[in-house]
């Protein structure tokens, strides 16, 4: 079978992993369209500006022998390399390079991936913030002006529903047999914030612990006849991945469970804010009005305010902690306010972040959002965190919560609407 029939196979046992997807209408997206223009219009992500750079002579990526480039787009692309996640399952287009021996390092921040795969091209994926997620490879080879070449056919699984239909990135736990090949029979899920952890993380290594709760990771599946009978109790608590995969050939020995937890959360958070802006584009250009645009997008505001806000994320029974430096430079970059605190602290008691909102409101897809649906947005966001929406959907919320996400956004987050500040002691007193 093919490479492209196999992800095409894939993508169909897929449809439905997603509980969110049936909350929000699909459409097709239409990608050439002129108020989109994914395929053809100017882009602005961080990986075509690198390039403009290199073809400048103002950046230069330097090639090493043992990872090639790798070290040089991490650097240039202000990558962490504690971000390290390492993926077995066969799961990418490379996946003759791929398996439980010779893993995919995935690289990130808050709007690049970084795929490194051993004798492989580097794997690069960058948001722009109004055309979503663009895809790149660069070539291991040793040249004055290395390329980044865009990657149209990633499209044919990273634009489907699990992508609600735009150009998206997305985190899949699979039943993966010794070679890595999901046994896609046993089924699938697609992760995020809102997945338990025992839904998590099938098909790749993680490092971390995690008390009582059981994840899918560090383990393939063992008999032929029931792949979903995973030894989760040999996967578990993994502080250390030797006698699991020789890691020597990455530039971490870890695969920190922290740093999976956040990648879940943020590639979902982007295809939300994607499909937002694409919807709202869509309505402007077809001469609506900003009352008829707020009406189109207001199901996907409120998906994407009940994301953003944690609405529904799947509580931790027990304390999780990682093995590597990520959390502490992940918190250390804000942005504070004025009592020191940041939507990046994280709580990993009982939830990921100790104040549920997501860093990403900082992010440039975040303000490049079409006016009528941040307005829309913005407002929703101020009725839940001041206490006028009482709804039952938003009751994972406390008072404190509210209050300080609420004195954080303030303090921290520019472009925000006046009535945030003017209001926010009358919020307070209403608590009282």
């Amino acid at each position: 079978m093919s490479i492209a029939l196999r992800h095409g196979l894939k993508t169909l046992l897929l449809l439905a992993a997603w509980p969110g997807a049936a909350q929000v209408p699909l459409f097709t997206a239409p990608l050439d369209d002129p108020a989109i223009q994914y395929q053809s219009g100017e882009l602005r992500d961080a990986v075509s500006s690198l390039q403009q750079r290199i073809d400048r002579g103002e950046a230069r990526l330097e090639f090493s022998p043992k990872y090639g480039y790798l070290e040089a787009v991490l650097q240039q692309l202000h990558v962490p390399v504690s971000s390290q996640g390492l993926v077995f399952s066969k799961t990418s287009f490379q996946v003759k390079r791929i398996s439980p021996e010779r893993p995919r390092a995935i690289y990130f921040n808050d709007n690049v991936y970084v795929g490194f795969v051993q004798h492989g091209d580097v794997e690069v994926s960058a948001v722009d913030p109004e055309k979503g997620v663009i895809f790149y490879t660069l070539a291991q080879r040793r040249v004055e002006k290395p390329k980044f070449v865009r990657r149209k056919e990633c499209l044919e699984c990273h634009v489907t529903v699990n992508t609600m239909k735009v150009p998206g990135s997305l985190v899949r736990s699979v039943f993966p047999d010794s070679t890595g090949e999901p046994r896609l029979e046993a089924g699938s899920f697609l992760t995020d914030h809102n997945s338990p952890l025992n839904q998590r993380w099938g098909g790749w290594y993680v490092t971390g612990t995690h008390g009582d709760e059981r994840h899918m990771g560090n383990v393939v599946a063992k008999s032929q006849r029931y792949p979903e009978r995973l030894d989760r109790e040999a996967g578990a608590n993994v502080t250390d991945l030797k006698g699991r995969v020789n890691t020597t050939p990455y530039l971490s020995p870890h695969s920190d469970v922290v740093a999976l937890m956040v990648l879940e959360h943020q590639t979902r958070m982007h295809t939300l804010i994607t499909r937002v802006g694409y919807e709202a584009r869509l309505a402007m250009k077809n001469q609506k009005s900003p009352e008829e645009t707020t009406r189109q997008v207001a199901s996907l505001v409120e998906a994407l305010l009940r994301y953003l806000l944690f609405a529904d994320e799947a509580p931790l029974r027990d304390p999780v902690q990682g093995t590597s430096n990520f959390r502490a430079e992940f918190e250390a970059r804000g942005p504070p306010d004025r009592q020191g605190r940041s939507l990046r602290q994280m709580d990993l008691t009982r939830r990921m972040f100790q104040y549920p909102c997501s860093f990403l409101i900082y992010s440039e897809a975040f303000d490049a959002l079409p006016a009528a649906a941040k307005e829309l947005l913005y407002r929703r966001l101020w009725e839940v965190l001041s206490g006028a929406d009482q709804n039952r959907q938003f009751a994972g919320l406390s008072a404190a919560d509210r209050q300080a996400v609420l004195e954080i956004l303030v303090d921290t987050k520019p472009g925000l609407p006046d009535y945030f500040r003017a209001g926010q002691d009358v919020a307070a007193l209403g608590r009282q």
